[in-house]
């Protein structure tokens, strides 16, 4: 008896590959644009840049203090407005757009938690309790690339799946991405090489806030 050699049938990326299920039509899929003078392989896990990279402040009202605000650096913070209360003279709360108390500081002294970075100086007048600013951090754009675990734009976190090969190497180009309702086999997912175990473990539970199931 004879056999007919024949050569591993080895299967190639494609489109929507990774996908275990996916409800009817296309409410798993939006359209967007992809950015990063990168090729994207379909099942390539994405952020989207959602945080900009500047900041501004403004007195929330009128204050007592007339202490101003240095420059102010974002890392990974929300896009939206932060407020700076004072519990005092010198002491202040940070809250995130949410409500969310982030951090505190001491005026003249160099803040940086909840991704803010700033210095407020005092001035010939003391802060008084309640005094407060707000510091507004801009809009991202909007445009997706691989999740990176170093991002501070937004991108550092999970946010959807390519569904298929996207050439963004020359100019930004659109694309589908998954981003709700699916589930998908995660051996089949392709990360950012920044992506280590922990990194892709957090990136999977973001995912599966979005309804999106690792099998």
């Amino acid at each position: 008896m004879s056999y007919v050699s024949r050569a591993p049938l080895n299967e190639a990326w494609h489109p929507g590959g990774f996908l275990v299920s996916r409800p009817n039509g296309h409410r798993h899929i939006d359209r967007g644009t992809f950015t990063g003078a990168v090729k994207v392989q379909p099942g390539t896990v994405m952020g989207k840049k959602t945080v900009g990279t500047t900041a501004v402040a403004a007195a929330l009202g009128t204050n007592t203090g007339n202490g101003t605000f240095g420059a102010i650096t974002v890392g990974a913070a929300q896009a939206g407005a932060y407020t700076v209360e004072f519990d005092d003279a010198t002491h202040y709360i940070v809250a995130d757009p949410a409500g969310k108390q982030v951090g505190h500081g001491t005026t003249g002294v160099a803040y940086n938690a909840g991704g803010l970075g700033f210095t407020i100086t005092a001035g010939g007048t003391a802060f008084a309790p309640g005094d407060s600013f707000t510091v507004t951090v801009a809009a991202g754009t909007g445009l997706w690339v691989p999740c990176t675990k170093t991002a501070t734009d937004g991108s550092q976190i999970a946010a959807g799946i390519s569904f298929g090969l996207v050439d963004a190497t020359l100019n930004d180009t659109p694309g589908a991405v998954v981003v709700r309702d699916c589930e998908v086999n995660t051996s089949e997912l392709v990360w950012d090489a920044s992506m280590d175990a922990p990194a892709k473990t957090a990136a999977l539970a973001q995912l599966l806030a979005l309804k999106i199931i690792g099998r």
